[in-house]
Formats: structure tokens, sequence, C-alpha cells
């Protein structure tokens, strides 16, 4: 079967996504990421808009691209203007992109209502505007705005829009359905209507991709995308992450491999699949948000089983409970720790982290009525595999501190106006080895954080690399009020791992200091069982 091409627009479409935003040398990485995974056009940037976008397209400009095909974003030429006159498609030329992807209405609302024109310059301006890039020899995407939309309102002039472009020598119509609004059986009729069209008139002299673009503002740009390829568009416009205005876009992270696993349409290749969720942490790093933990196929939790039945079946045959292997696209599968867990949970986690279970009594039944009772008091170990490591080594006799607390004090000191300042005296000891230090910091926490750190940089200097990169406090009943039972979760991370831990007391202070010398004896524990002594 034809193979789909893939159009990423993350850059452009992406950036328009509340709170996202790229700096030009950010852009260039991800450009090449996507590059190394296998995307066929990547849309730059919007060069007539903003300077970010002018240097982002002045950098590519020495970036060689190994398979991707770097594209310029902009709109139509102005009503009455020659496009060698308009600045902004001026500017598409000046990207020196070997693509241009021009926008246009297709919905006479916005051409009469909204643009305030008339449907025959609308018109003038799709044909003008491509005929002039096609001139100065680039391949141009045309993309509908508001197609589907606009189709329904007045089918024969968006038509008008599409034959227009084509006659005009664009090399792809893109279908947009820009409001997010319609749903998969219309795109996929729309879009059918479109293809026979088309073939209808230009028979085997064709040689036009027809393409989707499709926003998620009912939770369907994916589905959308998929009927619109089951119709016959041979390509798909959307952003890694599902990043975009308003709801989003259509996720190439959920597209790609159902095209690829679930379609047999091929897109990327297999070993480049792999590296998927990679991609889509780096997007969402660099992004500076959170990454969605339930995203399909690439999320933290998208091959994450609870249940013991679950967990008892997966051990067993891995299918029957999982659509695909997880390894396929750069994914692992995770099994969870909670009150809900059975003997299977635990046996399969004390595996995964190395745990010799049976030491000092502690069976797999023992540990479950553990951690049960735990639960209860408000401790949550599906979140916190850091501390679950450190706790199933001390049931067994196993754990092996790579510290130990002697004494911490924590003092704050408001003086009127002024901010609270924050101040930690610990002392700890390393194989005998004591040692004493004093730091300040942005709060209780922070200042005990810094003084720990302080005081092991003499024993393990390589902890540098380490950074506490989230730290959330959750009030577990609140009935007692300021005694009241509090959790704390924090989430390390260095260079190639993230971890999770976890503290429960009634004192904010106390709890906080659990999940962060966790945090540090699973990290140092890890780098050991690695790099042996350290």
């Amino acid at each position: 079967m034809e193979s789909i091409v893939l159009y990423d627009t993350t850059l452009r479409d992406g950036t328009q996504g509340e709170n996202i935003n790229f700096t030009a040398e950010e852009k260039i990485k991800i450009a090449q990421r996507l590059d190394a995974l296998g995307i066929h056009y990547i849309e730059g940037g919007w060069p007539g808009s903003n300077p970010r976008d002018l240097k982002f397209f002045d950098l590519a400009k020495r970036v060689r691209f190994r398979q991707a095909q770097l594209a310029a974003f902009g709109s139509t030429c102005k009503p009455h203007i020659d496009p060698a006159q308009d600045r902004n498609v001026i500017a598409l030329l000046e990207s020196e992109t070997p693509v241009v992807a021009v926008v246009g209405k297709s919905w006479d609302l916005h051409v009469q209502q909204v643009m305030d024109n008339s449907l025959e310059e609308n018109l003038s301006m799709i044909r003008r505007t491509i005929v002039y890039l096609k001139q100065n020899q680039r391949e141009v995407f045309f993309d509908a705005e508001h197609f589907f939309d606009g189709y329904k309102d007045n089918r024969e002039y968006a038509t008008d829009t599409l034959l227009v472009a084509i006659e005009a020598g664009a090399d792809a119509i893109v279908l947009c359905d820009t409001n997010g609004g319609s749903l998969p059986f219309e795109v996929e009729q729309t879009v059918g209507t479109i293809r026979n069209l088309l073939l209808e008139k230009y028979g085997n002299t064709l040689q036009v991709k027809l393409g989707i673009h499709t926003h998620n503002d009912s939770g369907l740009a994916v589905a959308n995308s998929i009927a619109a390829v089951r119709a016959g568009a041979a390509m798909i416009q959307g952003t890694i992450n599902g990043y975009g205005e308003r709801c989003g876009n259509a996720d190439l992270t959920s597209i790609i491999p159902i095209l690829s696993l679930k379609m047999n349409r091929p897109c990327i290749s297999k070993e480049n699949l792999s590296q998927l969720r990679k991609l889509s942490r780096y997007v969402s790093e660099t992004a500076n948000m959170i990454p969605l933990n339930t995203r399909p196929f690439v999320g933290e939790s998208a091959f994450a089983h609870k249940g013991g039945l679950h967990v008892n079946a997966i051990m067993k045959v891995p299918r029957a409970y999982e659509h695909i292997d997880p390894e396929i696209v750069g994914n692992e599968r995770r099994v969870l720790i909670s009150d809900l867990s059975g003997k299977s949970n635990v046996e399969y986690k004390a595996k995964e982290l190395g745990v010799q279970l049976g030491a000092n009594g502690y069976d797999s039944r023992k540990i479950v009525a553990e951690i049960k009772q735990m639960e209860q008091q408000g401790f949550q170990f599906d979140v916190a595999e850091g501390s679950f490591k450190i706790l199933l080594e001390k049931f067994t006799d196993q754990f092996k501190p790579a510290f130990e607390l002697e004494s911490f004090r924590v003092t704050i000191e408001k003086d009127k106006d002024r901010p609270c300042t924050a101040h930690a005296t610990i002392k700890i000891s390393v194989d005998g080895r004591e040692e004493i230090t004093a730091a300040e910091g942005n709060g209780p926490v922070s200042a005990l954080d810094n003084a720990l750190r302080k005081a092991l940089d003499k024993f393990y200097p390589h902890l540098s690399g380490m950074r506490l990169v989230d730290f959330k406090v959750r009030v577990i009943d609140g009935r007692e009020g300021t005694a009241a039972r509090v959790r704390v979760l924090i989430e390390s991370r260095d260079q190639d791992n993230i971890w999770n831990t976890i503290g429960v007391s009634e004192d904010i202070i106390e709890a906080s200091w659990q999940a962060l010398a966790d945090s540090i004896q699973y990290k140092l524990s890890v780098d050991k069982s690695i790099n042996g002594n350290l």
C-alpha cells in the first residue's frame, strides 16, 4: 500500500498552544530530532510574522537535514496586491526553504464576513500566490483553512478553492479541520468525495498529494486523521505530543504507531519507531511542559499495570493486557504497587528492581500486607518507585544506606516586611565518618536539600548531576486542620533517569526529609549497582 507522508508542524502550529514557546536555537534542535526520526516535512515557522522565526530560518540555512524537507509557512498575498510586492510572500522566498506552505480561506463565511473580501478575489489571491511561488521553483502546499466547515456551508465554493490551487500548480492540497469540530465519519466521507472528484477530473494526470490537518477541539484529531487516510489522504499534518492552539493538533506520537503497527501504512522505519518516546520526552522537556502520563504509546502510564489480576496475566501472556509490545515505541512495561496489588505485583517489581524476596521471612504475601497497611496511612507507592525499592530492601534486610542521618535543625526567620529566610544545619555519617554542614535556601526544604548535598559532596561529588524537578504536598485528611497528615512527593532526575520518592508525616518537614533522603539514597544505590563502589 502507498506509504503515508508525515508533515510536522510542532515548530509553527504547536507553538500556538498555551505556554508553548521555543527559542530559535531550540527549534533547530527539535528539527534535527524530527529529521532523525524520519519525518518527511518539517514546518519551521512563519517567517513573515516574527523575528524568532526569521532567525530560525537563517540558522537553518547552515543545517543539513538527512531526510526531511524544511517548509516555511505563510498566507496568500493580500487582496489586490501582486505577490511580488507582498512582504509576507517575499519572506517565504527569503527563508530559502525548498517547500512553502500557503494557507488560504476556503470558507465563504471567513472570506466575506471576517476578511470583508469578495469570493472572486479570494480565489485570485490563492491563484496568484501559488503561481508566483512555483515560478520561484518552490514545492508548494496549499492549506485549505476551515475546509470542512466551508464544505458544509458552501460545497461548491470550498471545492473551487482546491481546484484553483491545483490549476495554479500546487503540489499538495491539505484539507484543514481548523475549528476541530468535525467527526470521523464526516471527515472520511468528505475526503473520499474530494478524492473521487479529483480522480474524475484529472484521472491519471493527477500528481497532487491529498493531505489532512486536524485540531483536537472535539477530542478527535487523531481519529479524524486516520479516517482521512482510510478515505485516500496520503499526507498527515500534526505535532509531537499534540501541542497546538486551544485543545491542540493531531498527535503524531499516536498517529505514527497507529499507521505503522495497526494499518500497515509505513511512514517511518521500525528502528526509528523505537525512538518515539524519547522524542516525545525531548519536546516536552524543551517546551518546559510536564509530560502527560496517559498519552497513548509514549506516556509513562501507557503500559502501567496496577490490578493484581492484570499483573498475573501479563507475567504469563503480555498481550492479555497490552495491545502492542511497549519496546516497539521505546516505552516499557511498568507494574505499580498499591493497596490494589497482589503477590504478582510485588514479585514482578522485586525482580525488576533487583531485590531478592524471602530474606528475613518477608515473602511477597507479607510485603503485600505491609504495603496495604502503609497505604492506609497515606503512602502511595504507585507514584514513588524509588521509595518502594528502598522499602523492599529494608523489609528483606538488604538495605545498605549510602549515608545515615545523625540530626538536622531547620530555622525560619521573618523580619517585619522582609521575605522569610531559611537555614538548615545537618549532621550525617558515611561509613563512620561524620560531616556537619549548614546552608540557606528558599524555604526550609530547599535549605535542608542544600545542606544535605553540601554534606554529601565530599563523599559523592557526582551528585551534582542530580536535580529535583517537582515537589508536591498533599493533605491526606484535612479534618485535623494544621495537625493533619501530609504526603510529600518528590520527582528527581539525572542525565538518564527520572524517579519518584514519598514521605508521609504530620510534620511537613519530616515528610519532606523522608522523600528527600529516599531520593538521594535511591540515586546512590543505582549508581553503585552500575559503577560498583563509588
